[in-house]
């Protein structure tokens, strides 16, 4: 049987069940944390907070959470292991950059034909090891890779690091989650690259492809193969509930429920709302942007416009699955 690695070690993939395939248990920068944190971050409040979070979404009969934070979203794996031991939900974590401009100064002239100029570029070489031998000394092995393509398009940084990603893939068969900008239809730019590359497409997820109802650009990522990630529930500001709602069941009534995946792109803390002031605010733009509104409010929705159990099922547990291998 096929496994999967968790902040727990592996499980089989058949055990995963009903699966979130985008969420963050944190969203930090850490030079924010360290300097200007003093007056709202507390490290056990926030652990303590986290895992009270992560056991009332398994309570909602949840057991796995897909969790894109890599570098450049503040990725900590002790933090994640330490939550990790406190909750039954299984937390899938990732190797990767969250950059899409341009590339980390620390990679920026290592690579092949650049000032220190090495055979493999070291992003490969760095997220290979995050795969198969762990993060750091945690013994934490990731499980999928995350890149992102913004609304500035495919920009030389963007492109390595996709193109990283892509060889890293090919070299270890970790799937892939792509962050986009639906807006700009940067789903087909991740797409195209992609198959360039000669990723299995069907091992990647176009990230917040949701955000958009246009049904001739969802189908045609999904018509390649790939994974739709309709995961920002709760973010109205980028498309109501109610539209991304109709646009699931319409791509479900058309055969196109094993080509989507379910999320909210949540977290337990996100330093871009620091305090109780930040705190409030984002309660006021987005209320429901909580790991609570998929099983409270979504899936009745989903249910009431037709979708059926077995597509829910699908999109929920056989895909996640699949994606991971299984």
């Amino acid at each position: 049987m096929p496994a999967v690695e968790t902040a727990r070690g592996a499980i089989e993939v058949a055990d995963l069940g009903t699966t979130l395939m985008h969420e963050h248990v944190f969203v930090l920068s850490t030079e924010h944390v360290q300097n200007y944190g003093d007056t709202w971050w507390d490290e056990d409040e926030r652990v303590t907070d986290a895992v009270a979070k992560l056991n009332e979404l398994k309570s909602l009969g949840v057991d796995s959470i897909v969790d894109p934070t890599v570098w450049g979203l503040g990725r900590y794996i002790p933090r994640i292991q330490t939550i990790a031991a406190q909750t039954d939900l299984n937390i899938i974590v990732a190797t990767g950059l969250y950059f899409d401009d341009e590339v980390p100064h620390q990679y920026t002239y290592r690579g092949p034909g650049l000032l220190v100029d090495l055979e493999v570029d070291p992003m490969v070489t760095d997220f290979t090891r995050d795969i198969t031998e762990g993060i750091a000394d945690t013994g934490v092995k990731a499980a999928f890779l995350k890149c992102i393509v913004e609304h500035k398009g495919l920009t030389p940084g963007a492109e390595r690091i996709l193109t990283a990603c892509a060889r890293t893939s090919n070299e270890t068969g970790a799937p892939i989650t792509v962050h986009t900008s639906s807006a700009v239809g940067a789903g087909r730019l991740a797409k195209d690259l992609f198959a360039k590359q000669g990723v299995d497409l069907t091992k990647v997820v176009i990230g917040h492809a949701g955000d958009s109802n246009d049904l001739d650009y969802l189908k045609e990522l999904a018509d390649a193969g790939c994974l739709l990630g309709m995961d920002r529930f709760g973010l109205d500001i980028f498309n109501p509930t109610d539209q991304r709602v109709a646009t699931i069941a319409s791509l479900a009534a058309q055969g196109y429920a094993d080509r989507m995946v379910l999320a909210h792109d949540a977290s337990c803390f996100i330093d871009y709302f620091p305090g109780a002031e930040g705190i409030a605010a984002k309660e006021t733009f987005a209320p429901n942007w909580n790991f609570r509104h998929i099983s409270d409010d979504v899936l009745p929705m989903l249910r009431e416009a037709g979708v059926t159990e077995a597509q829910l099922t699908t999109m929920l547990v056989d895909n996640p699955r699949r994606y991971f291998g299984g």
